[in-house]
C-alpha cells in the first residue's frame, strides 16, 4: 500500500496494526515490526502499535515487510561466549557483526552462530531473531544477552521495560564537554532526509543517555565518556552525542570520521551488562575490556 489513504468511519477507533494488517493482507507481526522501524505514519507521524485510529487521519505505509526464512545455525562464524545457563547466553560481540538478519544481511550474523551452538533457542521469542531481547549496531563491539528458553526472553524483555537491565558503554568523541557529567533527554526516530539514519526529532521516542567523563585529551581535542542508556532507541548513543555537538570518534553517519584519527568504525564499545538471572533473580553482572583497536587509539593520544 504505496498510496496515502485516510482512515473510512469503518477503522475509527481500530488499533493501527490491526487495521493495516486488514487493508495490505500483512500478518500482524509482519505490520508491528514495520511500526517498529517508524516504516507506517499516521499524519506524517510514528506511532505505537496500539494507537488507535481517528477518522480522516492519513496512513502513509513507507516500506513492506521483507520475505526472509528463518535462520539457520552456522558455526562458521566466530561466537565468543562469555557466559550461559539454561536461561541466558552472554557474548562479546566483535564490530563489524551483524546480530540478526535484515535488510543486506540474510545470514552470517551472530543469530547463525548462537543457532549453530544453542539450536534450542529456535523457538525462543521472534522467529527470525531468536533469542535476541536487545541489540548493538553492526560497528559496535561488546556485551550482549540472548534468552534460551521463553521464561527467559519474557523476563527479560519486562526488565528492559523496567530499566532493570544495565548497559554501560564506553565512547570517545570529539571535543571538550562543557559539564563533567550530564544526561541528554531527547526523542529520537527516523529521519525525514536518510531513512536509514536517526535523529533528534519532536515526534520521535523517548530516549535518554547519561554520560561522564572519564579522560580529556588535547591534540586533538577530545574526551572518553562512560555513557549509560536509560531507554535503548536505534543508534541512541551517536544520535545523542553527535547532536549536543560531540559525535563519536570515526563514527562516519553521524559525523565523526575526520582524518585526525584515522579509525574505521565508531569508538563505542558495550563495556559493562547487568541483568537479573530470570529463574534465580541472581544479579549477573559483566565486563569487557576495550578490544585491541580501540586500545590503540587511547595510546595515540596526550591527556593534558
Amino acid at each position: 500500500m504505496s498510496d496515502p489513504i485516510a482512515v473510512p468511519a469503518t477503522l475509527d477507533g481500530e488499533r493501527v496494526d490491526r487495521a493495516v494488517a486488514l487493508l495490505t493482507g500483512w500478518s500482524r507481526s509482519d505490520v508491528q515490526a514495520l511500526l517498529a522501524r517508524d516504516a507506517i505514519v499516521i499524519d506524517g507521524r510514528p506511532v505505537a502499535k496500539s494507537h488507535r485510529l481517528v477518522v480522516g487521519t492519513v496512513i502513509e505505509v513507507l516500506d513492506g515487510p521483507a520475505a526472509v526464512a528463518a535462520p539457520a545455525g552456522d558455526d562458521r562464524i566466530p561466537l565468543d561466549v562469555r557466559y550461559h545457563d539454561d536461561d541466558v547466553i552472554v557474548v562479546a560481540k566483535p564490530a563489524g557483526l551483524v546480530v540478526h538478519a535484515g535488510a543486506g544481511h540474510a545470514d552470517g550474523t551472530l543469530v547463525n552462530a548462537l543457532l549453530a551452538r544453542f539450536p534450542d533457542i529456535a523457538s525462543v521469542g521472534d522467529e527470525l531473531r531468536p533469542g535476541i531481547v536487545h541489540r548493538l549496531d553492526r560497528d559496535t563491539s561488546g556485551l550482549l544477552v540472548a534468552a534460551r528458553s521463553p521464561h527467559a526472553y519474557q523476563h527479560l524483555v519486562e526488565q528492559l521495560a523496567a530499566r532493570r537491565v544495565e548497559r554501560h558503554y564506553v565512547a570517545l568523541v570529539w571535543g571538550t564537554l562543557s559539564s563533567p557529567r550530564g544526561v541528554i533527554d531527547a526523542p529520537i526516530g527516523r529521519s525525514t532526509a536518510r531513512r536509514t539514519r536517526m535523529a533528534v526529532r519532536e515526534t520521535g521516542k523517548a530516549a535518554r543517555t547519561e554520560y561522564a567523563v572519564r579522560t580529556t585529551y588535547d591534540e586533538p581535542a577530545c574526551a572518553l565518556l562512560d555513557c549509560r542508556l536509560e531507554t535503548g532507541r536505534t543508534h541512541q548513543i551517536r544520535v545523542h552525542l553527535s547532536a549536543i555537538g560531540h559525535p563519536i570518534v570515526g563514527d562516519a553517519t553521524y559525523g565523526g570520521a575526520r582524518e585526525t584519527i584515522n579509525l574505521q568504525r565508531p569508538f563505542l564499545h558495550a563495556a559493562r551488562l547487568a541483568f537479573d538471572q530470570p529463574t534465580t533473580g541472581e544479579r549477573l553482572t559483566f565486563t569487557d575490556p576495550l578490544p585491541a583497536e580501540l586500545a590503540d587509539v587511547l595510546d595515540t593520544l596526550n591527556a593534558p
